[in-house]
């Protein structure tokens, strides 16, 4: 798509009437010779047009008529008059407007004999204007001088002549800018435009005086006591500084201040060294360097030398000398290089004390200029660099390491532009080093460079900053130097392409690399005169396309979607001929090589590449055949149904994207997408579907450029050939379209899921958008294709349950035909208003959206007040609609009076529901909630164009109304909303005159102390006057006078409050954003909304805010209320700009003086308070100064922290107040980054109000320091608590948030000094949790060495200290906090100084706590070690020494268990891995010393005293049990071998203790899972006995389920023997015994899952070896029966998802087996449960049911389906079909017709008439939250349409070869008798429903058409047979 740039806005000349009278006369005069005189002519007519064009265009033409003057024409008056209309023309205009360029243009074209009188002209008229101007011109004039300077000769000459007063102007300017920021407190628009105003003049000011440098120095030269000229720059000096130190300026002026302020020095004293000396002296704060400094400019200077100068000084300064000093070339003298070396000094200072994000992105940014500047002073010609800068720069100097350790600081900043500065950093100090040693050309060759890259490739993948580093060295070095380095580089990177936080940065660093790769190996080939590209490109394909394709075949799909997206057009784009490549190696995959489960294997990875290719043009068209027949079309139609929806998504893609949007459609790609639609509709994924849409639309989108291609080909085209041909191309594009829309409309029937409807909807949509739906002589017109069915059934879908369908489904009516939609029609729009108005008083919220809808579909109709007065006639409502529309009415004021006359109507209504409500909320809540009103209103009120309206009064008056009724409803609603217990309980109300209803309402739902109060509904009879004082009774009685009846409960009560809060603040937020405002003193706009109006809205805003007590109520007033802060701030009314300042001080008072007796409301969290304040805030912009949040944070803060006097309740209710706010607006990502310079403060808040003894204060502060913990190390990006991804290095974090390392340092050596246990008591610091969560997420940074002043050295010995706690938790926190301080190099430094604190024997003073503690911490290190290095410790280490010294601790010798069992986890964790940590002898040693700890352990000796061990007995053995399972099952060829192995498994399968032999099963399971392992599954026969026993005797379920699981992959390899000790049981009672055991354990899933699946094995085995003899094993009906009752729809996911795969494991066996070894009443039951699970809703069960296909034998399946994985639409297909197919394989055909006649009727086959006569009566139970079919996906009329086809295919068979016998007459009759009977009653049934049943009772009406629809269907086949 091609964006038009935008240009500017052409403006007329716009001058006062005498200006203009003047000019014209002066130009009238009859003067000059004919040359002039056609100029003035010229100019006087452009000065009459109003039209700026034709302006333009005249003022062009006296330009060239100027410059054709001759010299010897004298300057008389005529030609002076000439030249002044054009100056003053000049001046008067925009500073952007074209006209003004066009004038500039003509001035600058005059002769030389002709350009004083110019420039004097224009000075006359430049200087008028700044002489005594009014203030609002003060901007045009900048603007003006501005662009005088702009590329203007005569206007740069203009400036130089005035130079002294355009200064002064531009000093007095700026002084009145200062002045004026003062008094606009509050006012933040104004301020905003202040500051740009501030920013246009110091911008101008720095302009004129570098263009005007050399005037000022010579006038300063000429005369030092030039008075005016000093006095105005040492004022603009001061103007400069004051912005520079007044911290209430945006960045951009004070960096721009920054700038004139050095530009200003250069000016005034040259540029020698003395400039340098100034600004280090002002860098540095000193006097000395100012002694050569003018005294008139010294003052100004001084003035920055403050000591309390804000840190951003110095920033500007530096910036300022970067920007406006020179540094080309070398540097004239060693103040320069002092500079030079000062301004990184000072920068880095700064790093460090810095907040605010915004500063850090300055502080980068001028780190990045100075490097440039660095650079540009090496890359001097002239002369060489000083050495002393020269080692400076270079890599490892002292200055290279400060800025590594800013880059390795900053590269994961959460700013971008941070990131991308600190990247351009690094790369300018490599070129630095580069500069400062030319000799060492080869990296390897220069240490510095190899150590940076190996510490860099030492880094863990998930630092962001590692690949933007990686990337400048292969800019520099080229790729080869680090693929030498690190080999595995490309698979590695891959690896990362899953994840996609790191998807982006591992791409770019691949591109980098293989862009690179592919230049040197083409630069080595051109060197060695290698000609064949084939020969040099196979290294290349070897080391990038080879590792991809190995990714895209066998990862998970999900790992693989941004290598689609990041990398592989990247690739493509590199190398589009490696596509052959990729094409040629994925077809010779061979098909029997099985792809991982998962991924999209070789045919999906194909599709992948192709997409890819196509989408970037590398793949050719051709007209034969798809791409050349590269890709047959029928692997094409197989992908498009493919089982996983990325493959399918891929295929899509390949078929409708193109590089070029106007390649013509061929017929194979318009069948294909009719293929797709036919099955893809239907995909529960969001993003499948998301998809699905964007492929067709760019498909849409070809069709449509395609075809205006050949329209305009077919208007130029000679030859009759080629124009027939295109004829013929579109008349099957409009085929195409035809069909398209039909499908898609065809789908959208009744009891179709919601998510067919919704991708139909969409599809249909973006058709509308595309072409049209109108019956004209357009094209591609589609009306025709729309019928009036069509149009009820988008229609219908107004009324789904689904926002997204109606949003949709509304859209699409209004580009429908409406003489298809019908709605012109008086009897049918009377019908959907009534359906609307009913619906707006629904009890049900969905259905006031609907209504909303159906309102605004009617909104157009020109006769709409007639049907509206028509509805209030039949309520017997007085209602006089405003004014009907005329007949020949615009448009806009059809829609206009309607909205009038509708949102009077619902007004009235609403006001009179309204009153109804005072007297009874209960009835409110049951027949007339007012939500629905109100909803209605809003959204009516939506679609009115504001910007016109006509009947301004009228609307005034119904505003007012609106605003009155909203409070109203606010009113009889919030007592329930703001009582301290919402959900049950409506407070007395103590006003006389409505106490009496109130306390009938008080009877009629009194709060109880059961349940029954929610769940047991309540009659509310309508009469009055009854008396209900005998509320005890669960039921009122209502009497039966003919009255309506009301379902109440607490909830519908509570629901229609909320809602009705949450409307009335949604309309309120609507009328005020929306509506103009009305302000009292100005007449000419006359707005609909008053000041008084929207400051009344604003405080009952702030009253529902502060006493509310529901989240729903609440949360919703906020979303109003922020659209009312929005609108005050942009409101041009200056009272209404400063409420929110004064709503927040006046909040805030209230906070800090409040009690426990305050109105605010003391929740748990503060309720609504936090967002009131956090609406407020964020409205304050957010490129202002942020005065008001700095100001709240500042208050919140002090309040936050604990004091002295602080456990009152006068002081903990507003410490609790202040901790929730904070909490709040730590959240709010509004404010973005604005909030993290009070970070710091927040933590520390929040960490001590842990020491608090009130519970709501620690409450709160716990709530705090997780939103803070989220806010500092980014949203938790996985399930693992302790991932890699959520961390930062102690440096990054520190130097972010420096205020915390002193506090959190004191803080843990203060926990850590109460952690000693010797004393015996438990002693638990309240933050030590606290502490240790936030260091476990800090790392050290690469740079961190032991004199790092953020280091994190100083914490370690307190985290150590932390492990001797008494509390088990602590020392587990401390070890897991230690991880990550240690450096994967310290880990076996760190692991022996642990191990040598552990005692060398047992003794009295020996503390088990300090002893466990220290165990962790070893335990956690040697893991970590093993996960990051993947290589073994460094010999000599010692570690295995010190670990024989205390073995002790394993044994005997050591009383406490637990202690043992962690020692023995960390011997486990050495000695168990078959990659050991240690050498072999080392580890050898270690293991036959831990065999002899285990042969003498309570676990092999099986003692009793296992039971007396004591507290963590469980943990030893458990502990134990992982050493004997390392040696016996993990990896026992390295310890004593398989002789060993049953010793040990016997002694773990018969221990006691349930979890030994439930780790002991899992370590066999996941052994026997392993694939190489195929030898492991002969087992020792004494272990299968064992195995087989346990089985029969186990009495843990899960243990029971595990062994169950173990014998299930054991006896898959072959039979098994089951023995019960010596007892060795037949095959018959094993599978009586697993089918009892099945039956009993429904109440443990696993179970019931593991002996189903073990069974259903067993007994295909035994149907395999002996297919007829089957049929006398008598458990097999049982069985069959059983697994069919784990297909049901209430059944969880995993019964279900068992049931498949037993389903289609037994398919070939059983299900498709011609001899029928179950009988056939069983095997069709089974079929059913198959086609059941294939319609699940869960899509895991539908996609492993589909894999049926995979088992059937290809013969009986359809060419496209057999041996392809299917999506289940497709399989369901082929299910039905095969079925058929077997009935008469089997001859039974006539009983197969009959059984799929019972699946036709449904479930309902057996009830009886009665049944069906009862489910006419609509006195259905009515629930207000209806959830209604739980299947969302399975699509019963569908499937009732395939059962059809099939059973109409089946019995033309039949009648053709009748040889499989007769059908059962009695069957067929009462099959007819049953399906007329269901016809008939639901027909019946129908008819009784009130007009639209779609929309009033749309559930009940889809149940009975789909009952009308089976019956009718099976009488239809049934009438055939006969």
């Amino acid at each position: 798509m091609v964006v038009k740039k935008k240009t500017a806005k052409v403006e007329a000349v716009v001058l006062d009437q005498e200006q203009l009278h003047k000019l014209i006369a002066s130009l009238s005069l009859d003067d000059g010779l004919d040359g002039v005189r056609e100029v003035a002519e010229t100019l006087q007519a452009c000065l009459k047009l109003k039209e700026p064009v034709q302006q333009i265009q005249l003022v062009k033409k006296a330009g060239s008529l100027l410059e054709a003057l001759s010299e010897n024409q004298p300057c008389g008056a005529l030609l002076q008059a000439c030249l002044h209309t054009l100056a003053l023309t000049y001046t008067s205009l925009q500073a952007k407007n074209p006209l003004r360029r066009a004038i500039a243009s003509a001035l600058g074209s005059v002769p030389a004999w002709l350009k004083e009188e110019t420039v004097e002209s224009l000075s006359a008229c430049l200087s008028d204007c700044m002489s005594n101007p009014a203030s609002d011109k003060h901007q045009h004039i900048i603007d003006t001088i501005s662009a005088c300077l702009d590329g203007f000769p005569i206007g740069e000459s203009c400036i130089h002549k005035l130079l002294p007063e355009v200064l002064q102007f531009l000093q007095k300017t700026l002084s009145d800018y200062l002045h004026q920021n003062s008094g606009l407190v509050g006012r933040h628009i104004a301020q905003a435009q202040l500051m740009y105003s501030c920013l246009a003049a110091v911008k101008t000011s720095m302009l004129v005086v570098q263009r005007s440098q050399e005037l000022v120095g010579a006038a300063l030269h000429a005369d030092p006591d030039h008075r005016t000229l000093q006095n105005t720059l040492s004022s603009l000096f001061g103007c400069y500084i004051h912005i520079l130190t007044d911290e209430e300026f945006i960045q951009a002026v004070q960096s721009t201040a920054g700038m004139a302020v050095v530009l200003l020095i250069r000016s005034v004293m040259g540029a020698g060294g003395d400039v340098a000396s100034v600004v280090c002296s002002l860098l540095c704060r000193s006097v000395q360097g100012l002694h050569p400094v003018p005294h008139w400019l010294k003052q100004g200077c001084e003035g920055l030398l403050a000591c309390d100068r804000p840190p951003g000084v110095s920033l500007y300064l530096c910036h300022g000398a970067l920007a406006m000093l020179s540094w080309k070339s070398a540097l004239p003298g060693p103040q320069w290089e002092q500079l030079l070396l000062l301004i990184p000094k000072t920068l880095l200072e700064l790093d460090v004390s810095i907040k605010e994000s915004s500063t850090a992105m300055v502080v980068a940014r001028v780190l990045t200029l100075w490097s440039a500047a660095a650079l540009e002073c090496l890359q001097g010609e002239t002369q060489p660099c000083p050495a002393g800068l020269q080692q400076c720069f270079s890599g490892g100097s002292e200055l290279h390491q400060c800025l590594l350790e800013h880059i390795y600081s900053h590269w994961e900043h959460p700013l971008d532009g941070v990131r991308h500065q600190t990247r351009t950093l690094f790369h300018n100090l490599l070129l630095l080093h580069q500069h400062t040693n030319p000799s060492i050309s080869d990296p390897t060759k220069d240490p510095y460079i190899t150590d940076l890259t190996q510490s860099l490739l030492g880094l863990e993948w998930h630092m962001k900053g590692k690949y933007g580093s990686l990337s400048c060295l292969v800019d520099l070095y080229g790729a080869e130097y680090l693929l030498d380095i690190e080999a595995q580089l490309p698979a590695c990177l891959l690896g990362l392409m899953g994840d996609q936080t790191l998807a982006p940065h591992a791409s770019d660093l691949l591109e980098k690399l293989f862009v690179s790769h592919k230049g040197q190996l083409a630069a080595e080939a051109s060197a060695g005169g290698k000609i064949d590209t084939e020969d040099w490109m196979q290294p290349w394909h070897q080391t990038w396309v080879s590792p991809l394709l190995q990714v895209l075949c066998r990862a998970r799909l999900d790992q693989t979607t941004y290598i689609l997206d990041y990398f592989l057009p990247k690739l493509l784009r590199c190398s589009p001929s490696s596509l052959s490549h990729m094409v040629q190696a994925l077809q010779n995959t061979p098909p029997c090589s099985q792809a991982p489960p998962g991924s999209r294997g070789a045919v999906g990875a194909l599709m992948t590449c192709l997409r890819a290719a196509r989408a970037q043009g590398v793949l050719p068209c051709s007209e034969e055949g798809l791409w050349g027949g590269l890709v047959p079309v029928s692997l094409l139609q197989q992908v498009l149904v493919h089982k996983h929806d990325q493959v399918r998504m891929d295929a899509l893609g390949l078929v409708c994207e193109s590089h070029r949007s106007t390649e013509v459609l061929t017929s194979q790609e318009m069948d294909l997408i009719h293929h797709f639609l036919l099955f893809n509709l239907n995909s529960q994924s969001p993003g499948v579907r998301q998809q699905t849409v964007s492929s067709l639309k760019k498909l849409l989108c070809r069709v449509k450029d395609s075809s205006q291609l050949l329209q305009k080909r077919l208007s130029q085209e000679r030859r009759q050939e080629q124009r027939d041909r295109d004829q013929r191309t579109l008349d099957k594009y409009k085929e195409f379209l035809c069909c398209l829309c039909l499908k898609l409309l065809e789908v959208l029937l009744p009891g179709a899921s919601f998510s067919k409807c919704l991708t139909s909807l969409h599809l249909l949509v973006q058709v509308g958008d595309l072409f049209t739906f109108t019956t004209g002589p357009d094209v591609f017109a589609l009306g025709e294709v729309i019928t009036s069915a069509h149009a009820q059934n988008v229609l219908h879908s107004v009324a789904s349950n689904f926002l997204e369908v109606k949003q949709l489904a509304s859209t699409l009516l209004q580009q429908l035909p409406p003489s298809a939609v019908e709605l012109h029609i008086p009897e049918r729009m009377r019908c959907v208003l009534k359906a609307a108005l009913d619906l707006s008083t629904s009890t049900k919220p969905f259905d006031s959206v609907s209504a909303a809808h159906l309102l605004n579909l009617l909104l157009r109709l020109p006769d709409l007040s007639l049907a509206l007065l028509h509805c209030a006639e039949e309520q017997h409502l007085t209602f006089q609609p405003p004014s009907s529309p005329q007949p020949q009415a615009s448009e806009a004021l059809i829609l206009e009076l309607n909205t009038l006359t509708v949102v009077q109507f619902l007004l009235q209504c609403l006001q009179l529901e309204v009153l109804r409500a005072q007297s009874s909320l209960l009835q409110a809540a049951a027949s007339f909630p007012l939500y629905g009103r109100a909803h209605c209103i809003t959204a009516v009120l939506q679609g009115l164009n504001i910007g016109s309206l006509s009947q301004t009064e009228q609307w005034r008056s119904l505003v007012s109304e609106l605003i009155t009724v909203c409070y109203s409803v606010s009113d009889v609603v919030s007592p329930v909303v703001q009582s301290s217990s919402p959900e049950g309980l409506i407070p007395m109300d103590t006003d006389s005159d409505t106490s009496a209803g109130l306390q009938k309402i008080l009877q009629e739902i009194q709060p109880r102390d059961t349940n029954d109060f929610f769940t047991s509904p309540r009659e509310l009879d309508t009469h009055q006057g009854e008396d209900h004082t005998q509320g005890q009774s669960t039921h009122t009685p209502s009497l039966d006078t003919g009255g309506e009846g009301y379902r109440v409960t607490a909830q519908m009560v509570l629901v229609c409050c909320w809602r009705s809060m949450k409307e009335v603040s949604m309309l309120l937020g609507q009328l005020c954003q929306s509506l103009p405002l009305h302000c009292t003193n100005d007449d000419t706009h006359p707005g609909l909304i008053t000041e008084e109006q929207v400051e009344g809205v604003g405080l009952y805003f702030r009253q529902q805010l502060l006493q509310s007590r529901h989240r729903g109520a609440f949360e919703l007033a906020y979303v109003g209320f922020v659209r009312l802060t929005e609108m005050l701030c942009r409101s041009g009314s200056q009272a209404l700009q400063q409420l929110p300042a004064r709503w927040l001080s006046e909040v805030l008072e209230e906070v800090k003086s409040s009690d426990p007796s305050s109105k605010l409301c003391a929740t748990r969290r503060s309720a609504g308070i936090p967002f009131y304040i956090q609406a407020l805030l964020s409205s304050e912009p957010k490129s202002s100064s942020c005065s008001l949040l700095k100001m709240t944070m500042k208050e919140l803060i002090a309040l936050a922290m604990p004091s002295a006097d602080r456990n009152t309740d006068r002081s903990t209710v507003p410490q609790v107040h202040a901790l929730n706010i904070l909490r709040a607006l730590y959240r709010d990502t509004r404010l973005g980054e604005n909030i993290i310079p009070f970070v710091s403060d927040g933590m520390q808040a929040a960490v001590l109000g842990f020491t608090s003894p009130v519970w709501a204060v620690r409450n709160s502060s716990t709530l705090l320091f997780s939103t803070l913990i989220t806010r500092i190390f980014g949203v938790k990006k996985g399930k693992d608590e302790h991932s890699k991804k959520n961390r930062m290095t102690g440096r990054e974090f520190f130097t972010r948030f420096p205020a915390l390392y002193p506090f959190l340092l004191s803080q843990l050596e203060e926990a850590a000094a109460t952690v000693e246990s010797d004393s015996g008591q438990v002693k638990l610091h309240p933050s030590l949790f606290l502490l240790l969560l936030v260091l476990s997420r800090l790392y050290p940074s690469p740079m961190d060495g032991s004199s790092s002043p953020l280091g994190l050295a100083p914490f370690m010995p307190f985290i150590i200290r932390c492990g001797r706690s008494a509390v088990y938790r602590t020392r587990e926190m401390a070890a897991r906090a230690l991880v990550p301080f240690v450096l994967v190099t310290q880990v076996p430094s760190t692991v022996r100084a642990l191990l040598q604190e552990l005692p060398p024997k047992p003794g009295a003073q020996t503390q088990q706590n300090q002893i466990h503690g220290t165990l962790l911490q070893v335990l956690f290190l040697l893991r970590s070690y093993q996960t990051d290095s993947h290589r073994p410790l460094p010999p000599g280490c010692g570690i295995s020494s010190a670990l024989h010294q205390c073995m002790w601790l394993a044994s005997r010798q050591n009383s406490c268990v637990v202690t043992r069992g962690a020692f023995l986890d960390v011997l486990v964790c050495l000695c168990g891995p078959k990659i050991s940590l240690l050498d072999d002898s080392e580890v050898g040693e270690l293991r036959k010393e831990a065999l002899d700890v285990l042969m003498a352990s309570e676990l092999v000796l099986s003692t009793n005293s296992s039971t007396s061990l004591g507290p963590g007995s469980t943990q030893y053995l458990l502990s134990l049990a992982r050493v004997a399972l390392s040696a016996a099952v993990e990896a026992p060829e390295l310890w004593r071998g398989p002789q060993l192995t049953t010793q040990l498994l016997t002694c773990l399968l018969q221990c006691p203790q349930y979890e030994v032999r439930e780790l002991a099963l899992e370590g066999i399971l996941r052994r026997l899972g392993d694939e190489e392992e195929e030898d492991w599954t002969r087992l020792h026969e004494t272990t299968l006995s064992n195995l087989t026993s346990l089985a029969l005797h186990e009495t843990h379920p899960q243990c029971l389920a595990k062994v169950l699981q173990v014998l299930c992959v054991l006896s898959s390899g072959g039979e098994l023997q089951w023995k019960d000790g010596v007892l060795v049981l037949s095959q018959e009672e094993v599978l009586r015994h697993l089918l009892t055991l099945a039956e009993n354990s429904v109440h443990s899933v696993e179970l019931h899952c593991a002996a189903l699946t073990l069974l259903s094995q067993l007994l295909g085995q035994l149907v395999q070896s002996d297919p007829k003899g089957v049929a006398a094993v008598p458990c097999l009906a049982q069985w069959g029966a059983l697994v069919c009752s784990c297909c049901g729809e209430e059944q969880p996911a995993e019964v279900k998802l068992m049931a498949a795969k037993v389903l289609v494991s037994c398919t070939a066996t059983v299900l498709t087996n011609p001899a029928l070894p179950l009988g056939l009443t069983t095997t069709v039951s089974l079929w059913r449960c198959l086609v059941t699970l294939l319609q699940d809703e869960d899509q895991e069960v539908r996609d492993s049911a589909s894999d049926f296909t995979s088992n059937v034998p290809p013969q009986m399946l359809s060419t496209d389906v057999a041996g392809v994985s299917v999506c289940p639409p497709v399989a369901l297909d082929s299910a039905v079909k095969l079925l058929c197919r077997l009935f008469e394989l089997w001859g039974q055909a006539p009983a197969g017709i009959l059984a799929l006649i019972e699946w036709l009727l449904g479930e309902e086959e057996g009830n009886n008439e009665l049944q069906l006569e009862d489910a006419s009566s609509l006195e259905d139970e009515d629930f207000l939250f209806e959830k209604g079919d739980l299947n969302l996906w399975a699509e019963p009329v569908q499937w009732v349409k395939l059962l059809h086809t099939r059973l109409l295919h089946l019995t033309q068979t039949l009648k053709r070869d009748p040889g499989d016998g007769d059908l059962d007459e009695a069957q067929l009759r009462r099959l007819s008798a049953l399906a007329e009977a269901q016809a008939l009653g639901s027909r019946r049934t129908l008819d009784s429903l009130p007009g639209l049943p779609q929309f009033c009772c749309a559930m009940e009406h889809g149940r009975l058409m789909l009952r009308h629809q089976r019956a009718s269907l099976a009488l239809d086949v049934l009438g055939r047979l006969r």
